[in-house]
């Protein structure tokens, strides 16, 4: 007797190569409208399901959990951060989560690398010159920007991302600095020839530009809040491809308006797709919408990786890149 596929619930549209495979494998019903689920959706989902595929839109908290069914046993994360899902509940209800890490790095770093050059360029600036059809010729002081090489990096948060941030900007010429929880082993330091600095203070106070590429967790809210916004150079530029929580982002505004503060790169903002309106009109800013790790290779590197941890699961292991809250 043939073995009952399992019921797999998948709430976004995703590359057509990655549905085509999870058809084949599994019972398994597709979001062909791709618009976030409502609450209602996702309770109802969560209950016909024994897995159920998410994304960073769906936010599954302990009181969605409460409403999902028996069967309902493992939640295939599509993407690398899992702060929408309350993981604690999930494993005390016996429900496991995983995600989808690594497969990210690259083209999240090279976003980053975007933006950096986009500020201090005044990329955005040029490019709207152009499409309004305004320009006037070339000329010796017109939208001067700064050159990167030898400029100060200061990278917080030194994992996987945040290393090939300082692969890309060391070719770049930029000097590495950065700032972790944990000091990397003297071998990778040596290879970026990257300064660790212990008191973030310290570092926010003396680099040209600061890029965000660390997790959001209860100890990295904020963690660049208005307090240490002031202590940044006025030629200073923040980047941020990582969390927007990551940012108080109306101290940000404040200083970007007021001069205090060069400029910024954002694809994350602090409350989800809501980005402040008072940045839209700045010319010192570049407003990104979650573009990070949107290539078609990544994504369906992120669907192979959850087609993999369901498979692993239904073999009966543990998936591979399963999330446990010590972990995060």
């Amino acid at each position: 007797m043939a073995k009952e596929r399992l019921s797999v619930v998948v709430t976004r549209r995703l590359p057509e190569p990655v549905q085509k495979r999870l058809g084949e494998l599994f019972d398994v019903t597709l979001r062909e409208d791709d618009t976030p689920m409502t609450k209602t959706e996702l309770a109802a989902a969560m209950r016909s399901a024994d897995v159920l595929v998410p994304t960073v839109t769906d936010t599954i908290d302990a009181g969605l959990l409460a409403q999902a069914g028996d069967r309902l046993r493992l939640i295939a994360n599509y993407g690398a951060g899992v702060d929408h899902i309350d993981v604690s509940t999930a494993r005390q209800r016996g429900i496991l989560v995983s995600n989808t890490p690594g497969v990210l790095t690259d083209d999240t770093a090279d976003m980053t690398m975007a933006l950096i050059l986009a500020v201090t360029r005044r990329i955005p600036e040029g490019l709207a010159l152009m499409q309004k059809g305004d320009w006037a010729g070339w000329a010796p002081t017109a939208l001067l920007g700064g050159r990167i090489a030898g400029r100060r990096l200061g990278i917080l948060g030194m994992g996987r991302i945040g290393q090939a941030v300082a692969r890309r900007a060391q070719a770049f010429g930029m000097q590495i600095h950065y700032h972790n929880r944990r000091r990397l082993h003297p071998e990778i330091e040596a290879e970026f020839g990257a300064t660790y600095w212990e008191s973030l203070d310290q570092m926010a106070a003396r680099m040209d530009v600061i890029s965000v590429n660390c997790p959001s967790t209860p100890s990295t809210y904020h963690l660049l809040n208005a307090r240490r916004l002031k202590l940044l150079k006025p030629e200073a530029v923040i980047v941020n491809t990582s969390r927007g929580e990551v940012i108080d982002e109306n101290a940000l505004v404040r200083m970007l308006r007021s001069g205090d503060i060069a400029g910024a790169g954002l694809d994350v903002y602090e409350h989800g797709i809501a980005a402040n309106p008072r940045m839209r009109d700045l010319d010192n800013v570049v407003l990104l919408p979650h573009m990070g790790s949107a290539t078609i290779e990544g994504r369906i590197e992120m669907g192979e990786k959850v087609i993999i941890n369901i498979k692993t699961y239904e073999d009966g292991h543990r998936p591979p890149d399963q999330v446990v809250p010590s972990m995060l």
